[in-house]
Protein backbone atom coordinates (compact mmCIF):
# COMPACT_ATOMS: atom_id res chain seq x y z
CA UNK A 1 0.00 0.00 0.00
CA UNK A 2 1.28 3.27 -0.74
CA UNK A 3 2.17 6.05 1.62
CA UNK A 4 1.32 9.67 1.47
CA UNK A 5 3.16 12.54 2.91
CA UNK A 6 1.94 16.01 3.90
CA UNK A 7 4.61 18.27 3.02
CA UNK A 8 4.01 21.30 4.99
CA UNK A 9 5.93 24.70 5.05
CA UNK A 10 4.78 27.34 8.20
CA UNK A 11 6.15 30.14 10.07
CA UNK A 12 6.98 29.90 13.70
CA UNK A 13 3.73 30.83 14.74
CA UNK A 14 1.59 27.78 12.85
CA UNK A 15 0.63 29.97 9.68
CA UNK A 16 0.74 27.90 6.25
CA UNK A 17 -1.62 29.69 4.08
CA UNK A 18 0.92 31.92 1.27
CA UNK A 19 3.91 30.39 1.79
CA UNK A 20 5.47 32.18 -0.91
CA UNK A 21 4.33 36.07 0.37
CA UNK A 22 5.30 34.90 3.86
CA UNK A 23 9.13 34.90 2.12
CA UNK A 24 10.24 31.23 2.80
CA UNK A 25 12.19 31.22 0.19
CA UNK A 26 15.04 33.65 1.37
CA UNK A 27 15.43 30.99 4.43
CA UNK A 28 15.81 27.90 1.80
CA UNK A 29 19.63 27.10 1.45
CA UNK A 30 20.40 24.67 -1.35
CA UNK A 31 20.67 21.77 1.08
CA UNK A 32 16.98 22.39 1.41
CA UNK A 33 16.37 22.46 -1.39
CA UNK A 34 18.25 19.55 -2.52
CA UNK A 35 16.50 17.61 0.04
CA UNK A 36 12.80 18.84 -1.14
CA UNK A 37 13.81 17.28 -4.41
CA UNK A 38 14.82 14.22 -2.96
CA UNK A 39 10.91 13.94 -1.45
CA UNK A 40 9.90 14.83 -4.91
CA UNK A 41 11.78 12.15 -6.91
CA UNK A 42 10.87 9.45 -4.16
CA UNK A 43 7.06 10.05 -4.69
CA UNK A 44 5.08 9.23 -7.80
CA UNK A 45 1.85 11.65 -7.95
CA UNK A 46 1.20 14.64 -6.17
CA UNK A 47 -2.23 15.35 -4.63
CA UNK A 48 -3.82 18.59 -5.08
CA UNK A 49 -6.74 20.49 -3.87
CA UNK A 50 -8.35 22.80 -6.68
CA UNK A 51 -6.79 26.18 -4.69
CA UNK A 52 -3.18 24.50 -4.08
CA UNK A 53 -2.93 23.53 -7.70
CA UNK A 54 -3.79 26.85 -9.12
CA UNK A 55 -0.99 28.26 -7.08
CA UNK A 56 1.69 25.84 -7.99
CA UNK A 57 0.45 26.16 -12.05
CA UNK A 58 0.68 29.92 -11.62
CA UNK A 59 4.41 29.54 -9.88
CA UNK A 60 5.73 26.97 -11.96
CA UNK A 61 4.05 26.59 -14.98
CA UNK A 62 6.44 28.60 -16.41
CA UNK A 63 9.33 27.24 -15.37
CA UNK A 64 10.87 30.30 -13.48
CA UNK A 65 10.42 29.28 -9.68
CA UNK A 66 12.93 27.59 -8.05
CA UNK A 67 14.56 25.87 -11.31
CA UNK A 68 16.19 23.11 -9.08
CA UNK A 69 12.23 22.00 -8.65
CA UNK A 70 10.31 23.18 -11.65
CA UNK A 71 11.09 20.09 -13.60
CA UNK A 72 10.23 17.51 -11.36
CA UNK A 73 6.81 19.22 -10.48
CA UNK A 74 5.93 19.77 -13.54
CA UNK A 75 6.56 15.85 -14.58
CA UNK A 76 4.58 14.32 -11.97
CA UNK A 77 1.53 13.09 -12.20
CA UNK A 78 -0.88 15.17 -10.54
CA UNK A 79 -4.29 14.60 -9.06
CA UNK A 80 -6.32 17.29 -8.74
CA UNK A 81 -9.90 17.10 -6.83
CA UNK A 82 -11.82 19.60 -7.45
CA UNK A 83 -15.87 19.84 -8.26
CA UNK A 84 -15.89 23.30 -9.93
CA UNK A 85 -12.21 22.75 -11.75
CA UNK A 86 -13.16 22.67 -15.32
CA UNK A 87 -9.49 22.49 -17.01
CA UNK A 88 -6.16 21.93 -15.58
CA UNK A 89 -2.78 22.54 -18.38
CA UNK A 90 -0.13 22.73 -15.99
CA UNK A 91 1.91 19.10 -15.82
CA UNK A 92 -0.05 15.66 -16.31
CA UNK A 93 -3.15 16.72 -14.43
CA UNK A 94 -5.92 14.50 -13.32
CA UNK A 95 -9.07 16.08 -12.49
CA UNK A 96 -11.22 13.62 -9.80
CA UNK A 97 -14.15 14.70 -9.30
CA UNK A 98 -15.73 12.06 -7.32
CA UNK A 99 -15.38 11.40 -3.27
CA UNK A 100 -12.30 12.74 -2.25
CA UNK A 101 -11.62 10.12 0.81
CA UNK A 102 -12.65 7.05 -1.47
CA UNK A 103 -10.80 8.08 -4.59
CA UNK A 104 -7.75 8.35 -2.68
CA UNK A 105 -8.25 4.95 -1.19
CA UNK A 106 -8.15 3.88 -4.41
CA UNK A 107 -4.97 5.68 -5.20
CA UNK A 108 -3.68 4.24 -1.99
CA UNK A 109 -4.60 0.73 -2.40
CA UNK A 110 -2.61 0.58 -6.04
CA UNK A 111 1.10 0.13 -6.44
CA UNK A 112 3.68 2.64 -6.37
CA UNK A 113 5.55 5.02 -4.71
CA UNK A 114 3.98 7.27 -2.11
CA UNK A 115 2.06 10.47 -2.47
CA UNK A 116 2.56 13.54 -2.06
CA UNK A 117 0.53 16.65 -0.69
CA UNK A 118 2.07 20.05 -0.98
CA UNK A 119 0.74 22.10 1.82
CA UNK A 120 -2.24 21.80 4.28
CA UNK A 121 -5.60 22.70 3.18
CA UNK A 122 -8.74 21.32 2.99
CA UNK A 123 -7.71 18.23 1.30
CA UNK A 124 -4.82 17.59 3.74
CA UNK A 125 -7.63 18.58 6.48
CA UNK A 126 -9.78 15.61 5.26
CA UNK A 127 -7.37 13.21 4.67
CA UNK A 128 -5.68 13.58 7.71
CA UNK A 129 -9.22 13.18 9.70
CA UNK A 130 -10.06 10.22 7.91
CA UNK A 131 -6.36 8.39 8.98
CA UNK A 132 -5.57 8.60 5.41
CA UNK A 133 -2.33 10.69 5.80
CA UNK A 134 1.08 8.37 7.09
CA UNK A 135 3.42 10.95 7.65
CA UNK A 136 4.02 14.93 7.95
CA UNK A 137 7.01 17.08 6.71
CA UNK A 138 6.71 19.99 8.61
CA UNK A 139 9.20 22.79 8.17
CA UNK A 140 9.46 25.52 9.94
CA UNK A 141 10.74 28.83 9.22
CA UNK A 142 11.82 31.71 11.15
CA UNK A 143 8.97 33.70 11.25
CA UNK A 144 6.58 35.24 13.06
CA UNK A 145 3.00 36.46 11.18
CA UNK A 146 0.69 37.11 13.66
CA UNK A 147 -2.08 36.62 11.15
CA UNK A 148 -3.17 34.20 8.43
CA UNK A 149 -4.57 30.77 8.27
CA UNK A 150 -2.99 27.89 10.62
CA UNK A 151 -2.24 24.57 10.38
CA UNK A 152 -5.28 23.40 11.32
CA UNK A 153 -7.59 20.23 12.41
CA UNK A 154 -11.64 21.20 13.16
CA UNK A 155 -12.74 21.47 16.97
CA UNK A 156 -13.28 18.22 18.51
CA UNK A 157 -10.54 16.11 16.13
CA UNK A 158 -7.30 15.11 16.94
CA UNK A 159 -4.50 13.19 15.33
CA UNK A 160 -1.29 11.58 17.26
CA UNK A 161 1.86 11.67 15.86
CA UNK A 162 5.44 10.51 16.47
CA UNK A 163 8.21 12.52 15.64
CA UNK A 164 10.32 10.61 12.85
CA UNK A 165 13.29 12.36 11.83
CA UNK A 166 14.66 16.09 12.41
CA UNK A 167 17.13 17.90 9.94
CA UNK A 168 18.50 21.07 10.02
CA UNK A 169 19.14 23.25 7.82
CA UNK A 170 21.17 26.87 7.75
CA UNK A 171 18.06 28.83 8.41
CA UNK A 172 14.98 26.11 8.83
CA UNK A 173 14.21 23.22 10.64
CA UNK A 174 12.05 20.11 8.93
CA UNK A 175 10.13 18.05 11.54
CA UNK A 176 9.03 14.82 10.30
CA UNK A 177 6.38 13.18 12.04
CA UNK A 178 4.61 9.27 11.58
CA UNK A 179 0.98 9.39 12.08
CA UNK A 180 0.18 6.60 14.49
CA UNK A 181 -2.98 5.17 13.10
Amino acid sequence: MRKIIEYVLASTDGVTSDPVGMGVGKHQDDAYLRDGLGLLEACDALLFGRHVYEEFAALYGSGAHKPMWSERLTEMPKYVFSSMLDNAEWGNPTIVRGDVVSEVTRLKEQDGGPLLILGHGRLGETLLREGLVDAIDLTIYPLLMGSGDQFYFRAGQSANLRLAAVKTFSKVVKLTYEVEK
